[in-house]
């Protein structure tokens, strides 16, 4: 897929964010090339009326002027120093970010700033912001998550055609713990039928455990529109067979009721804890105490 890349500014950084965990997302590009086929951003790019299926990915924009918008932003009075969740419409260690070095731009403003923030992603790219995000980690509470929905190549070459390797995902995840920065693993969207088979599950949740992931979690596959269509049309051509039970298991709505999903995450967390998942960092990397922030800006 040829890929256009438009550079243009933005107004501003931060995103408020409602009916998620966090308050404030930040996205230094808009698009993604990764072309995963159940990218629950199809479903806001759809009701944009913008590109959702195949065509969805093929053009980012690249917000040049991200980083000094977001120390603007920081600066303000008003702002109370709430964490910045970073990677949640776009991967942002996607390829993109080997050129134009955005994330990285802004993961210095938020250390600066002392900030707290999170990170999502499927790029090994963030490896060589490891000097960045210790920095950051001594001053302010940040984490990464790594998505790794499954290890087995057949689910993931077809169902995430643009993305790195997941055991290349948990070799950084790796070199992250080692530098003392928390890392865990998000198994998310855990696809029913495919990726939810117990073996499946295990084999992520042993490899994370050997990475050295301080945590892991599940959620399992939703479909709004925009989504929908374009996953099913995948799912006919790679798995036809599963077809009719997903138009069943989503005819009433895009989330899977909790008889389907509980049984799949409950499993996650048993085998979380059959497997010793926990934060077992042999350096941690905390905020410092006011006091010391305190010595420091002296």
């Amino acid at each position: 897929m040829r890929v256009e890349y438009r550079e243009e500014p933005c107004r501003n950084a931060l995103n408020r964010v409602r009916g998620m965990p966090f308050a404030w997302s930040l996205n230094p590009y808009m698009g993604c090339v990764h072309q995963c086929t159940f990218c629950y951003v199809r479903a806001f790019e759809a009701r944009a009326d913008r590109p959702w299926d195949d065509r969805y990915g093929a053009s980012i924009r690249v917000k040049t002027n991200v980083a000094e918008v977001l120390r603007r932003e920081l600066a303000r009075a008003s702002w109370e120093r709430e964490t910045v969740a970073i990677g949640a419409a776009t991967d942002p260690y996607q390829p993109a970010e080997g050129r134009y070095r955005l994330t990285r731009a802004c993961l210095e403003v938020l250390a600066e700033a002392w900030n707290p923030f999170a990170i999502i992603t499927r790029g090994p790219l963030i490896v060589r912001d490891i000097d960045v995000l210790a920095e950051a980690a001594s001053r302010a509470e940040v984490s990464v998550t790594f998505s790794v929905p499954t290890l087995d190549h057949e689910i993931w070459r077809r169902t995430e055609p643009g993305t790195a390797p997941p055991r290349q995902r948990l070799r950084a995840l790796s070199r992250l713990v080692e530098a003392g920065i928390k890392a865990s693993v998000g198994m998310a969207p855990i696809l029913p039928g495919l990726s939810d088979k117990p073996e499946l599950l295990a084999e992520v949740v042993r490899e994370a455990r050997a990475a050295g992931a301080t945590g892991i979690w599940a959620n399992l596959l939703y479909l709004r529109p925009g989504t929908r269509e374009h996953f099913l049309a995948a799912l006919e051509r790679d798995w036809p067979e599963l077809l009719p039970e997903y138009e069943d298991l989503y005819r009433r709505s895009a989330y899977l009721p909790r008889r389907e999903t509980d049984p799949v995450q409950e499993r996650v967390r048993a085998l979380a804890r059959e497997h010793g998942v926990r934060d077992r960092r042999r350096v941690r990397l905390r905020p410092q105490k006011p006091a010391e922030q305190l010595t420091l800006a002296m």
